[in-house]
């Protein structure tokens, strides 16, 4: 059988554009506002440091501090890695490959799509690559 999904190669996921591009859109925005907020918390935190002559290796909060710090610039990466993820997401849109996996060219079930709307693997594909981290 040469389908690589129930769904069936000739499925067109992406026919709903509109609600395609509206999910993938909403998911940008929250996902700005969360990098705004991640980027006003790091400014926070070092301009709280600034304040105060931070000694990390004789201050008892000086770790905390740095781990806190370390934290949200994690975070914030994380947010601009899934902001690149949906810009590609919303190229694939608008190329008309949005919900085709680009492991073995079958569609994506629309319930994974509903869930990670940046997803660029079906679920077999994304099991059999564990290093695919947001496929």
């Amino acid at each position: 059988m040469d389908d690589a999904t129930p769904y069936g190669r000739d499925v067109r996921v992406g026919s709903d554009v509109s609600a395609s591009r509206a999910r993938l859109a909403a998911d940008r925005a929250e996902t700005l506002a969360r990098a705004a907020a991640l980027g006003r918390e790091f400014d926070g935190i070092v301009a709280a440091n600034a304040l105060v002559a931070v000694d990390d290796e004789h201050d008892p909060d000086g770790g905390s501090t740095a781990f806190e710090r370390a934290h949200v610039a994690a975070l914030m990466a994380r947010a601009r890695e899934h902001l690149e993820e949906l810009d590609r997401a919303l190229e694939r849109v608008e190329c008309g490959l949005y919900g085709q996996c680009e492991g073995c060219g079958g569609t994506i079930p629309p319930e994974r799509l509903e869930v990670r709307p940046a997803a660029t693997t079906c679920v077999r594909c994304a099991q059999s690559d564990p290093r695919r981290r947001s496929s």
